[in-house]
């Protein structure tokens, strides 16, 4: 599933099964957009660090979003370069032979430079991480006091290179093993959201509201 696009350099160039690769930024903000978490990779007193973090994205800028008190965040309070991934799973692929067993996914991985954000950019990167999660319910609550701004780091991160690897196909088997008697296909994975729970401490006669209901009748969690 080859762009039109090339990698933007050899950094972000994709090595393996480079036909499954993608460098076109509209791709890569579609699968930004099914995706709910992502991970951030740095390198924290030499040593490699990963962790998960919510986010948003606004045109071609992640925001990341963590406590003041992270390590992490802390260690890239002045601006550090750093690796982000995110992946969705649409399915499992079963082989005649173990090795040829996979998954189908679409998955970014993108490089840039995070730096922290204040004032009204760091209101806007909120509501965007917010927004991600949940179309529609930053309206819907109570807007982030000045202790909360305070002990809330947001970073901001333009993407500045970029690629996109997509699986989407069946088993990839041998000519030798097609005959073999064992079941091959794929199993599809989607994610779904169930019905709304309240609050065990939920003021009495509060529904669910409209973003969260709109949310429950999409279905799927992301696609």
């Amino acid at each position: 599933m080859t762009s039109v696009v090339g990698p933007p350099s050899e950094f972000s160039r994709v090595r393996r099964l480079p036909d499954r690769a993608d460098y076109d930024m509209a791709t890569i903000r579609r699968i930004l957009a099914a995706t709910m978490i992502g991970h951030v990779g740095v390198l924290r007193e030499g040593r490699p660090v990963v962790i998960p973090m919510l986010f948003g994205h606004v045109d071609d800028v992640l925001y990341l979003h963590g406590s003041v008190a992270s390590q992490l965040l802390r260690a890239m309070s002045d601006g550090i370069e750093a690796c982000f991934t995110a992946t969705v799973i649409d399915g499992l692929v079963y082989a005649r032979s173990a090795f040829h067993h996979s998954m189908n996914y679409r998955s970014v991985v993108i490089a840039g430079t995070a730096t922290p954000v204040d004032g009204d950019e760091k209101i806007r990167a909120l509501r965007a991480i917010v927004e991600h999660i949940t179309p529609g319910r930053w309206d819907e609550a109570r807007p982030p006091n000045d202790l909360e701004l305070r002990q809330t780091a947001v970073l901001r991160m333009p993407i500045e290179e970029a690629s996109a690897k997509i699986r989407a196909a069946g088993p990839a088997d041998d000519a030798e093993d097609l005959a073999l008697p064992i079941w091959a296909g794929q199993m599809p994975v989607t994610t779904h959201f169930t019905d709304p729970v309240d609050a065990d401490d939920l003021v009495q006669g509060i529904d669910p509201s409209p973003a969260v209901t709109r949310l429950r009748r999409s279905g799927a969690a992301r696609g």
